[in-house]
């Protein structure tokens, strides 16, 4: 008789236990689904369309949200960013000096003009990051923004669609990249 004295007090904890993970999980599908519109949007404003949107998806990640993460789509789309700011300006000007590629290289990739772009772009409302990160952060927006680079060029297959989204996020001009 003891034991059944219980037994409504843990019916009605499994009860509310249940629905507290049925409301969890309604919250997640919500949230989950709003951050694919965003990533939706986010494709229409750099002007290309994922085949494979998990890249995008982990470009967003920022690693204190999660293990499967940005960076080494951010490696990349650093290459990407400075390859194809070099070959620009030597296809624009051969004669153009080690130190004036060198320099241009670093005023289009440097931390703070990517972040800016990345800030232009919205993507601190966009990428996941953990509750102690500020996700406008320059090294949180500039690692979000190398990383769409990145993930354009293992979607793609090449480095020349990375720069191709590179110049037009920044409106196809040398002069207004980054």
């Amino acid at each position: 008789m003891h034991l059944l004295r219980g037994f409504p007090f843990l019916f009605f904890f499994l009860s509310l236990l249940a629905l507290s993970q049925q409301m969890g999980a309604a919250e997640i599908h919500l949230s989950s689904s709003s951050f694919s519109a965003a990533l939706e949007t986010l494709q229409e404003q750099i002007g290309y369309d994922f085949q494979r949107v998990y890249l995008l998806r982990r470009a967003m990640t920022h690693p204190s949200y999660s293990l499967e993460n940005c960076r080494a789509l951010s490696i990349l789309g650093l290459s990407a960013v400075e390859a194809s700011a070099a070959l620009r300006l030597l296809l624009n000007d051969t004669d153009s000096s080690a130190e004036t590629v060198s320099r241009r290289i670093a005023e289009v990739s440097g931390v703070n003009a990517c972040a800016a772009a990345g800030a232009r772009l919205g993507l601190e409302k966009i990428v996941r990051v953990s509750p102690g990160t500020n996700s406008s952060s320059p090294a949180v927006l500039c690692a979000a923004i190398r990383a769409i680079f990145g993930a354009v060029a293992v979607d793609a297959g090449n480095i020349d669609s990375a720069g191709n989204v590179f110049w037009n996020v920044h409106g196809g001009s040398a002069a207004t990249a980054m």
